[in-house]
């Protein structure tokens, strides 16, 4: 696929360039390549694919929606082994699409992208990489997911803590835990995956909570053979798995954003749990969340409280005021001598593109575009002053009830038919409209502030400084994928490549 732009230059120039090489990278590539666009580029910043379930590979990973879901519409996998997959068989299934698609050959590994920045004149996007290597492409998307870049917290004498520290998404294998005296700080999805295989190897384990997760008991079990073999050899079976699966979660909505008060429903059934497996009345008090769930992430696990009644675990809720020495200090003055640190803090979800990394018409941040009202895209991919720039993943497409593949898809699909119709109508850039990508936001807030979300009583990650819920998508995902279903270019300012040519 080429486009009439008017590029000058002597460096080859792709029709595409994707950054990452996850979910969001790989699906768009085989879309690409289904469609006939042959000469895109997949930059990536590791020396393999994968993305988040490549970099995640703690004790315990694994995926909290069920895998026939949670996989390619277009690349089922009849052989997933449980209904949760764990994350070195999710690694696995990126590859494998990798390798069958042919993939690797449009990839540049090592390139841990610095800035991106759109040539005017050229109507092309200027990428250059850590290592110094530049690519051209005329449409440039990112694939970077939310859930790669740890955050840390800011705790005063963190960084000269004198035993070992590592985070969860960087986790130090060569490092022995047996016997050691471990802290955990932070009780997020990771955490609750990880602390169960931790705590039968220390000698004491401190977990400093700061804010309870509601946890539902997890519906996990192994696949058998014979359910392997009968997808494998009948694939409509798996496709009504699929649907009926897709089904079950969908109606999570109707709590989540329709009618908040049938989380209580829910809730009980997480006060069970507790109960049921937490007989200490005072641990199971530090352990009952005081908002409502589904204001933040709801979790799910069927060990994480049982290894927190161990004798030689203690739950912390003071908060951590600093690290001194090698010791945790909280603030009633109690100082917590620790071998390790290990920081299940999440990640950097509201900075999902960091400053200084994309630059738009007249060399403006994209970070600057947000600075009065937060992060915001139109339909989570697009930003006024960014012509030929694409988000997957991107502000408000992130969800709370199932599966965020089935929104990567969505998307790619809309990106592909935008690419597809700039091909034929010989169109050399797309910008949206202000006044569309404002419309669409400020319903998206509208819709948004009434859900569970924002109303629920609680401080997550899902919403910025402000308060702005700029991370989930408020409504059925059915609604999202019609919204995305056909690239609408009313939508956008257009420029044909004769004008493009006219103005270099």
């Amino acid at each position: 696929m080429a486009f009439d732009a008017n590029y000058k230059g002597g460096e080859p120039v792709k029709s595409v360039l994707i950054i990452g090489s996850g979910f969001s990278g790989l699906g768009l590539a085989v879309r690409l390549k289904q469609a006939g666009i042959e000469d895109f580029e997949i930059l990536e910043r590791a020396d393999s694919v994968g993305g988040t379930w490549r970099d995640n590979r703690y004790p315990g990973c694994a995926c909290d929606v069920q895998s026939h879901l949670y996989s390619f519409s277009f690349e089922q996998n009849p052989g997933w082994t449980r209904m949760f997959a764990r994350q070195p068989e999710i690694e696995r299934y990126l590859q494998g699409v990798a390798d069958k698609y042919q993939l690797v050959a449009n990839t540049r590994f090592g390139a841990n992208i610095v800035d991106a920045r759109w040539d005017e004149a050229a109507a092309v996007w200027r990428v250059r990489s850590e290592d110094g290597r530049q690519f051209i492409g005329r449409v440039l998307v990112s694939g970077m997911g939310a859930l790669s870049n740890p955050a840390y917290p800011k705790i005063p004498g963190l960084a000269d803590f004198q035993g070992k520290m590592f985070h969860s998404a960087q986790w130090d294998h060569d490092y022995d835990l047996s016997g050691k005296r471990v802290a955990v700080i932070g009780t997020g999805a990771s955490a609750i995956q990880f602390v169960p295989q931790v705590v039968p190897k220390v000698a004491h384990l401190d977990l400093f909570q700061r804010t309870p997760p509601w946890i539902l008991p997890k519906p996990d079990r192994e696949i058998g053979a014979f359910e392997r073999k009968l997808f494998r050899l009948l694939p409509f079976t798996q496709k009504l798995m699929r649907a009926g699966l897709y089904t079950m979660l969908e109606t999570r909505v109707l709590g989540f954003v329709i009618h908040p008060k049938l989380m209580e429903f829910v809730q009980r059934a997480a006060k069970g749990h507790i109960k049921r497996q937490v007989k200490d009345p005072e641990l199971r008090r530090k352990l009952t969340p005081n908002y409502t769930i589904g204001c933040k992430r709801v979790l799910i696990s069927n060990d994480y409280y049982p290894s927190l009644t161990q004798p030689h675990v203690d739950v912390v809720t003071d908060d951590v005021t600093e690290i001194r020495g090698n010791a945790v200090i909280t603030a009633d003055g109690r100082a917590r001598e620790v071998d390790a640190i290990i920081l299940g803090t999440g990640f950097t979800v509201q900075d999902p593109i960091p400053r200084g990394a994309i630059f738009g018409r007249g060399g403006k941040d994209l970070w600057d575009t947000w600075s009065e009202k937060g992060v915001e895209a139109y339909l989570g991919a697009t930003v006024h002053g960014f012509p030929n720039f694409f988000m997957l993943m991107g502000p408000n497409t992130g969800l709370g009830h199932t599966s965020q593949v089935y929104m990567i898809e969505s998307q790619i699909n809309y990106v592909v038919d935008c690419l597809k119709q700039m091909r034929r109508k010989k169109i050399a850039a797309v910008d949206v409209r202000a006044d569309v990508q404002r419309q669409f936001n400020d319903k998206v807030q509208g819709d948004v502030g009434s859900a569970v979300w924002n109303s629920g009583g609680c401080k997550s990650w899902y919403l910025d400084a402000r308060g702005r819920n700029t991370t989930i998508w408020p409504g059925f995902t059915f609604m999202f994928r019609n919204k995305t279903r056909h690239f609408r270019p009313a939508d956008y300012q257009l420029e044909t490549a004769r004008a493009t040519k006219a103005r270099a």
